[in-house]
Order: structure tokens, then C-alpha cells, then sequence
């Protein structure tokens, strides 16, 4: 030992499985050299315990055909790990199809192997059980060893490249990804960078469709007629609001409505149905050509993991396929329980909402038209705490759930995890948006006989202009801190992290070993887990669901996700080259179950959006009064808006000798009748002809809109193969190829 370190090479020369090479013990290794390290403290060392299964741990490592090199600071030990060339030589042998005199050919030497393919080998035996029972994690937890992880090494060019803001706009090197991260991490930022490239035309759709409401901002009949009805008094709204409300007051969110909802919004939501169509059909095609030209297509999972077990352990026993009935009924059903809670959180809120406006209102701190904005607002940040509080309770059910599953594979068990937690997640994050979409305001009876919370609390209206407006605040304010907060966070985490890290460990005072220092340096960068790739993907499916599914209520989310994306895309490359530990190479020739996650939410879309126009939007009324109930429903009339009257006809009339307590409503001496948001009789409050002729109409909208949405969606499906024709030729002279040299090198090719 020199000082605080020493270094030792504990290797072994005969093992069970692979006998390893003779190894120098003289010779000072490069830490380049190392597929992995684990860590342990200084204090195990001390512990009997601890170091007998530390030493038993590293002993069967040796016998599995690897060796160790140990070297200790004052700190820390570290355990350099590298495996045998003859564990990658089994690992190609394996792999290698039966392709006649192929077979003949001597596997690569280890130099050839990437160091990809390495690191993941390394990796899964590692993590696989020991003879002893335990795994490397369950040593982890019991604090025989601290972390491990995979070293950087050769990172220079992607930091040039790749990881620094300067470069956001140009294009990745996923290949050199690929090289160095594995095939996992290099399809999601191919889709990552695909996704962000098809947002520029629905940003650009989006945006006109909202800068079109701006030449109509002062020319729309239904404004004009709502800015100049000073006469027209609207019912008091609210335990809040205990007076009458001229309706011109309205005029500025009424003008700020008509923004995004207007006749471009049916447009803009089909061209949505078939960009997502389109979108997701080229990503296939795109998918299909990297994966050729990485070698992978007749790539094959499964068989990769049964090398991947017979490599750890040569009596490794296939597990069959198994599926069970009863385990199935109580998962749906914990599953079913899970939506219920996220369903009653939705609820809570809408608790909340009521609350907060009886609240507000006794308080004083918003005058009574700004209680109900308010009320939004805070309502929508309380919504987005809720998330973040429901998204680690979601992760942890969902890992319980497939625990429980007992899946065959980890490729197995992340796609029945995928599909939990986004299931879960997608509840949490959408279920208020449709109460506010479809329930909100609706369930309200009327002014004289209003639905009460616990018999106390006036339930909530929709905004004085609609509760479209309610629906783009909500949306506005979520995704404007989804795409802003939680970017910060996400970067600013991890970089105080790693600073605060530096800093207690006093790396400047480390060893001048520059073997050592490139250990302590990997040590101090922050920890990776099996989540951290999911997590990014789970982001991104989320920012999907919001972009399309209610993007009729806001055209301005594909806009922000592109902004959002550009800062994602170098973020996450920041964040993996620069501050966080190696992850862990997976080889993969798609997205996974991702893919089928996509494809559900552009499902999801078209049914939400065709709701949105027919129950929350003012589009089916607007139309209807204008060709139905308007001055041209015998025909256009040029000196007349088809519009006209239309607010008239929108709002019902209410007695106010009807009103339980009209003495406490100020003003209510001089006021005989007001109006209100609904479609009622002004005799008995019943609900009117027009309300029934409107509901009608509207489900024959929802059926129309979804039935031709879903069909040019099928259509664009069909036109847009999945694999170019490139590929499918390619692939079949491959194929070609293969069985003429079979044919040639056949002894009786010859008789034929």
C-alpha cells in the first residue's frame, strides 16, 4: 500500500465454467479495461460478516470465468470487474445462426466485442442469483456492497456532439448512441428526435388555427352581441357571487374564447387524428431502416435472454410460458380498485374546487369576479401536485402488481409493467380534465334549485364564457409546468446533485492515480436505476396524451411540446453523458410496448376530441341555431349575420320571485327576471325542446366525427406501409443469398 490506496489483483486461474487466462498480477490494469465496478465502504472491510459474503460473492464471480482487481482509497474499495474472452466467445457461439459453413467460423476475440454487449453481459450475471441465494441487489440492500455501475469511457465525442445546449438544432449521431449507450437509448432518442421533428407541422396548424380567432377577435356576431347586452343580467353563480351580473362584463373572455373555439377546431382535431396516424406509420418505416442497418431485424429477445442465462449458468432450466386465471381476476381487480382512487381523486378536487370558492369568497381575497378564475387556477396547481404525489404511489402498485404476475422474462415483466403504470398514470393525469370536459357544470340543477356539496356547498359552474375556457386553463397551466417546472427539475436535480457530491467528496484532494481518479469520478456521478430510461419514455407517452387527446381545447399543445422537445432532447443527453453513471446497454430492435401505448392514445384522441366539439365546445349550437332556429334557416340572407340572436336563444330565463332567499341577492328589488347558461322552459325549468333537438344532434356528431376520423386514420394506415420496400428487398436478397451459398456448398448440389 502507498499512502491511503493500494491496488490488487485477485484473479483466478481455474474456474467451474471457464478456465481464465493467466494474468499478469505485476502489470497495473487501465480502468478502460473494466466491463464494471462495484463499490464498497471502508467500514464492510471491518464487518466479519460482511466481508465473508463480500469475499464469497467475489469467489463465485471468479468460477462464473471473471476477475477482480481491488483498489481502496481512503473512502472507498472499488472492484474492478472484467470477463474472460471465453464468456463472449459462448455468447457468439449462441447466437450464431446455423448458416452451414458460417458455423465453421472461430467466435470474435474479445477485442472485437463491443462495449456494449460487454457491459449488458457483465451486467446480467451479475444481477442474476447466486449459488448462495442472493443477488448483487439484495447485497446492495444488506450494504455489503454500496453501488456498481458501468464506467464511462470514450464519452468525448458525444459531449462534443451531442451533449451541449449549443447543438440543440442539430441532428443526433445515433449511431454513435448506439455505440455507446446500446440500441435501447439510441431508439428512444431516434423516436425522441422523430416525434420533435413531425410536431413542426401541427405547432404550425395549431397556431394558425389560434391566430385565426384574431381576425375575428372584434368582427364575431357572438361577441358583439355579448359586449353590447348591457341590458341582459346574468343569475348569481354561486355561494360567492350574491349579485346580479351584466352579461357585457363577459365581453373580454368571451372575444379570448372565441380564440380556440371556433369552426377551425373540428378541422384541426381531424387533421390531428391523421397526423398521429401518419406519424406513428413513418416512425415504423424509420424504425425498419435503422434497425437493418444495425444488423438487428431477425434480432430475437427471447433467445438473447436464454443465451444471456445459460452464459451465468450452463444448468439453467427453461421456465415454460404460464398463465394464470385466478392471478389474472385479482390483478384487474386491484387494477380496477387503483382507477376507482384515481377516479375519487378527481373528485376530491372537484371537493376542492367548491371549497376554495366558498373560501375565497369569505376572505376577501378576490373580488367576486375573479373568484372563479382563481378557483381555476389554484385548482390546476393543486391538480399537478397531485400527480406528482400519485405517479410515485402508481410506480409502486404497478411493480407490486407484477411481482404478484410473476412474469417469465424482464422483457417480459417491463411490458406488463409499461402497461400498468401507464394505465395508472393515465388516469391520474386525464381524469380531471374529462370531469371538467364533460361533468363540469352540468350536474347543476338551476338558479332556485341548485345540486348542493353535503347539502351546503353550491356545486361549481364553468366559466362565465364556457367551459371551454375552464378546459384550456387547465390544460394551459399543466402542461405550461409540466414543460417548464419539471424540465428545471429534471436538469437542476441532478446538477446540484452531482455538485453537492463533488463537493463532500473532495475529489481535488483525491490520489494522483489517474486509475483511481477515473473510479472516483464515475463514483461521484449520479446513480442510474432500471426507471431511468422508462421514466424519460413514460415523460414523453404523457406529453403525447396531452398534445392529441384534448388538443381541440388547446391548439397551442403541439407548440408547446416542440419548445418542451428541443429542451428534452439535450437535456437527457446531458443528464446521461455528463451527470449521471453509464446506463446499462440493452439491445433492442423497436420501442416495445410503447408502440401499442402510441397507438391507444391516437384511439383515445379521436373519441376525446369528437366529445370535446359535441358537448363542451359552442360549435354544434352555433350551428344548429344558424341553419335551424337563426334568421337564414330559409336561406342565406346577405345584410343579415346567420348568427344573429344567437346569444338570446343560448341563455334561459329565471323569475327571481323564484329564488329561495332573493332578499340576500343585492339588487334584487329592481330585478324581475334573469338569464343563465342552460336550455330550460321558463314556466316549470324543465329542460326545453332545444336542449333535446341539441343532444341529439350532438351524438350524431360524435358518431359521425369518430367513425371518419378513425377511418382516414385506418386509410393512412394502410397507404403508409410499415416497412419500406427497401428494407423488404433487402432483407429478401439476404435471405436469397443465404440459401444459394447453402445450395452451392451442398455436396449434391452438383446432381441436381
Amino acid at each position: 500500500m502507498q499512502g491511503e490506496e493500494s491496488g490488487q489483483i485477485l484473479a483466478g486461474t481455474e474456474g467451474d465454467s471457464f478456465p481464465l487466462m493467466e494474468i499478469n498480477t505485476g502489470e497495473t490494469e487501465a480502468s478502460e479495461q473494466w466491463d464494471y465496478v462495484l463499490v464498497a465502504d471502508h467500514r464492510t472491510q471491518r464487518n466479519t460478516r460482511q466481508a465473508h459474503q463480500q469475499q464469497q460473492f467475489l469467489e463465485e464471480l471468479k468460477r462464473k470465468g471473471f476477475h477482480y482487481k481491488m483498489i481502496e482509497d481512503h473512502r472507498k474499495v472499488f472492484f474492478g470487474i472484467r470477463a474472460d474472452s471465453r464468456i463472449f466467445d459462448l455468447y457468439c457461439t449462441l447466437l450464431m445462426e446455423p448458416e452451414g459453413p458460417a458455423t465453421r467460423v472461430q467466435p470474435a476475440r474479445p477485442s472485437s466485442v463491443p462495449a456494449t454487449t460487454r457491459i449488458r453481459i457483465v451486467n446480467f450475471v451479475l444481477n442474476s442469483k447466486a449459488a448462495a441465494g442472493g443477488t448483487l441487489e439484495d447485497l446492495v440492500k444488506s450494504g455489503v456492497f454500496e453501488t456498481r455501475f458501468a464506467l464511462h469511457k470514450g464519452e468525448e465525442d458525444l459531449k462534443k456532439r451531442w451533449a451541449r445546449w449549443r447543438n440543440m438544432f442539430h441532428p443526433q449521431p445515433i449511431d454513435d448512441i448506439r455505440d455507446y449507450f446500446g440500441e435501447k437509448v439510441a431508439l428512444y432518442f431516434a423516436w425522441l428526435g422523430w416525434y420533435t421533428y413531425m410536431l413542426v407541422p401541427a405547432a404550425l396548424v395549431g397556431l394558425i388555427i389560434f391566430l385565426s380567432g384574431f381576425s375575428l377577435f372584434n368582427a364575431s356576431q357572438i361577441s358583439k352581441e355579448i359586449c353590447e347586452a348591457h341590458d341582459i343580467l346574468l343569475c348569481p353563480r354561486g355561494d360567492h357571487s350574491r349579485r346580479y351580473q351584466q352579461l357585457s362584463d363577459t365581453c373580454t373572455f368571451a372575444k379570448l374564447t372565441h380564440l380556440f373555439d371556433n369552426e377551425g377546431t373540428v378541422l384541426f382535431a381531424i387533421f390531428m387524428a391523421l397526423w398521429a396516424t401518419v406519424f406513428l406509420e413513418i416512425w415504423k418505416r424509420q424504425r425498419a431502416r435503422v434497425v437493418l442497418h444495425w444488423d438487428l431485424y431477425g434480432w430475437d429477445e427471447d433467445q438473447e435472454e436464454m443465451a444471456l442465462e445459460l452464459i451465468n449458468c450452463p444448468a439453467y432450466e427453461l421456465r415454460p410460458q404460464q398463465h394464470s386465471y385466478l392471478r389474472s381476476t385479482v390483478i384487474l381487480m386491484l387494477s380496477l380498485l387503483m382507477i376507482c382512487l384515481m377516479i375519487g381523486m378527481a373528485h376530491l378536487l372537484v371537493v376542492y374546487r367548491v371549497l376554495a370558492a366558498a373560501l375565497f369568497n369569505s376572505t376577501l381575497l378576490f373580488q367576486e369576479e375573479q373568484v372563479t378564475t382563481a378557483v381555476v387556477v389554484t385548482g390546476a396547481l393543486v391538480h399537478y401536485v397531485a400527480i406528482l404525489i400519485m405517479t410515485k404511489i402508481n410506480k409502486y402498485v404497478a411493480l407490486k402488481l407484477c411481482d404478484f404476475e410473476k412474469p417469465r422474462t424482464f422483457s417480459e415483466r417491463e411490458s406488463k409493467f409499461t402497461i400498468k403504470f401507464f394505465t395508472l398514470q393515465f388516469f391520474a393525469h386525464f381524469s380531471s380534465l374529462v370531469y371538467i370536459a364533460f361533468i363540469l357544470g352540468r350536474i347543476n340543477g338551476h338558479p332556485g334549485k341548485s345540486v348542493r356539496l353535503a347539502g351546503l356547498w353550491k356545486l361549481e359552474e364553468c366559466h362565465l364564457s364556457g367551459c371551454m375556457m375552464d378546459l384550456f386553463l387547465q390544460m394551459a397551466i399543466i402542461m405550461g409546468l409540466k414543460q417548464t417546472l419539471s424540465n428545471c427539475m429534471e436538469y437542476l436535480g441532478p446538477w446540484l446533485a452531482h455538485k453537492y457530491r463533488l463537493m463532500r467528496f473532495k475529489l481535488s484532494r483525491a490520489s494522483g492515480d489517474p486509475e483511481l481518479r477515473h473510479l472516483q469520478r464515475n463514483y461521484l456521478l449520479n446513480p442510474v436505476n432500471t426507471f431511468s430510461l422508462f421514466d424519460e419514455f413514460m415523460e414523453m407517452m404523457i406529453q403525447y396524451g396531452f398534445t392529441t387527446i384534448f388538443v381541440a381545447a388547446f391548439p397551442l399543445a403541439p407548440l408547446l411540446a416542440l419548445f418542451s422537445n428541443l429542451v428534452e432532447i439535450r437535456l437527457d443527453a446531458i443528464k446521461m453523458v455528463r451527470l449521471q453513471r453509464r446506463l446499462v446497454p440493452r439491445k433492442a430492435k423497436d420501442i416495445g410496448t410503447w408502440l401499442q401505448v402510441l397507438e391507444t392514445i391516437g384511439v383515445l384522441a379521436v373519441i376525446a376530441n369528437g366529445m370535446v366539439i359535441a358537448f363542451t365546445s359552442e360549435f354544434i349550437p352555433r350551428v344548429v341555431y344558424k341553419y335551424h332556429y337563426g334568421p337564414c334557416r330559409q336561406g342565406a340572407q346577405p345584410a343579415v349575420d346567420c348568427l344573429t340572436g344567437y346569444i338570446n336563444h343560448s341563455l334561459s330565463v329565471f323569475y327571481t320571485k323564484d329564488f329561495q332567499d332573493p332578499i340576500q341577492i343585492e339588487g334584487s328589488e329592481n330585478v324581475t327576471k334573469c338569464r343563465y347558461r342552460d336550455y330550460r322552459n321558463a314556466q316549470d325549468y324543465n329542460l326545453s325542446e332545444q336542449f333535446w333537438v341539441l343532444l341529439a344532434i350532438r351524438l350524431v356528431f360524435l358518431i359521425l366525427f369518430e367513425h371518419v376520423a378513425l377511418c382516414i386514420k385506418l386509410i393512412a394506415a394502410w397507404f403508409v406501409p410499415d416497412i419500406p420496400q427497401s428494407v423488404e428487398n433487402k432483407v429478401l436478397e439476404e435471405k436469397y443469398q443465404t440459401l444459394r451459398e447453402k445450395m452451392c456448398s451442398s455436396p449434391k448440389s452438383t446432381e441436381v
